[in-house]
């Protein structure tokens, strides 16, 4: 089991406060979030055609496998783009603990009012 730690969201309504919950090893990031209450965007149902999931792996970035062509071809995309940035629908949880950070913005136009 991986420790997952949410750091504080910049989104009221997506896990303000932060959040920490074990995920186990393999899991789907994106999946893991919002079973444990982080309403991440997912506007393409976890299939790697939008960049809304967006995340920066502030801790234990390393430890994941590296993003395959087609994510890092739609992480270009991406408003905010960092060296740890992943899409949580193509990132499995490794087996050291992990950090992520939801940016504040993302290229979900059907959120971007709110």
């Amino acid at each position: 089991m991986t420790r997952f730690k949410n750091a504080e969201s910049n989104h009221p309504g997506i896990c303000p406060n932060g959040a920490e919950f074990e995920v186990p090893e393999g899991a789907n990031l994106a999946k893991a979030l919002v079973a444990n209450g982080v309403n991440i965007d997912h506007a393409c149902e976890f299939s790697c055609s939008c960049t809304t999931c967006h995340c920066y792996i502030d801790k234990g970035f390393d430890s994941l496998e590296p993003a395959e062509d087609d994510e890092e071809d739609l992480l270009d995309q991406a408003w905010g783009l960092k060296s740890n940035s992943r899409l949580t629908c193509q990132t499995k949880v490794g087996k050291e603990d992990i950090t992520v950070e939801i940016p504040k913005y993302s290229r979900n136009h059907a959120r971007e009012n709110e």
